[in-house]
């Protein structure tokens, strides 16, 4: 029953190859059906990943303790095997250990999960520094130290659209043959509808990027689950995350915070690519002072 799926897979990766954004491959993005977190990218999102599992793995046997407990209470203690109940109201050693087993739970728990949000928290010297902006509905860039700033749009939205998409036959936030065109020009395939954008973060491979986060209008929120990191936008505060992407590729997101009526359409893109690609693509974009497509320095 394992084929299918597989089978399935592979054809649909098969068909959409062409389509990969700039030859990167899509790493980070959710699949109809699919069970679990997407496959971890960073160190924080392996440390989640298996802190949810040791939590999966206590609140299991905690649950089949209370549901045993519960079956022997039902057993040994109804109307007809206890037809006199005892009237005690006291029982010291159950209390002390009813007390006592949760407080040792709860420090094991603590022992594993406050590393984690320690290693979240404490944000390291960034060999990058961006300034994310959440806007009603988009998001805008800034790479702090340079004059490089754009805003990204999902692409559907109008502000990613051109004459020769209408021309087509394109409409605004439909998926019609004319909108898959429209991502296949971008490099994406017709799975990265409503995830892909038309601008990206990139980054470089293996080195620390640090997020500055804030909102110019109401609250978003910030997400790359493959890396592990979420953070609420708020206006007029400015918050900080950080991540070290692993492999090359491309990673989707979207606001995590209800943000108004189109806070379905503010997807999140971010391709990570090698030191050298990022070195070129910065200086050619810095250069053109906007965004340039990555795939330009990543083809030549």
């Amino acid at each position: 029953m394992y084929f299918k799926p597989m089978l399935t897979g592979l054809a649909t990766a098969f068909i959409a190859a062409p389509a990969l954004a700039q030859d990167l491959p899509v790493l980070g993005r959710p699949e109809d059906g699919a069970m679990g977190f997407q496959p971890a990218a960073t160190e924080l999102a392996r440390e989640l990943q298996g802190l949810d599992g040791l939590l999966l793995i206590i609140i299991t046997v905690i649950c089949l303790f209370v549901v045993g407990l519960l079956a022997v209470v039902y057993v040994r203690f109804n109307e007809r095997a206890n037809k006199n109940p005892a009237s005690f109201t006291h029982n010291s050693p159950l209390e002390i250990a009813w007390t006592i087993g949760p407080i040792l739970t709860l420090v094991f728990i603590g022992a594993f999960s406050l590393p984690v949000l320690f290693n979240q928290q404490e944000i390291p010297d960034g060999d990058v520094t961006i300034k994310v902006t959440g806007y009603q509905w988009y998001w805008g860039y800034e790479y702090v130290g340079t004059d490089l700033a754009y805003d990204s749009y999902m692409i559907g939205h109008p502000a990613s659209m051109e004459d020769e998409d209408y021309d087509a036959g394109a409409i605004d936030f439909v998926l019609n043959d004319a909108m898959e065109t429209r991502l296949e020009r971008s490099g994406y395939s017709r799975a990265d509808w409503l995830l892909a954008t038309n601008t990206a973060v990139v980054v470089p491979e293996g080195k620390t990027i640090v997020m500055q986060v804030t909102a110019g209008d109401v609250i978003h929120s910030w997400t790359i689950p493959a890396f592990g990191v979420k953070q609420d936008a708020v206006p007029g505060r400015l918050a900080e995350l950080w991540f070290n992407a692993e492999k090359q590729g491309v990673y989707f997101g979207q606001c995590s915070e209800l943000c108004g009526k189109d806070h379905a359409y503010m997807p999140i893109t971010v391709k990570v690519v090698s030191q050298d690609a990022y070195d070129a693509w910065l200086a050619r974009s810095v250069e053109e002072g906007d965004y340039v497509d990555v795939r330009t320095v990543l083809t030549n």
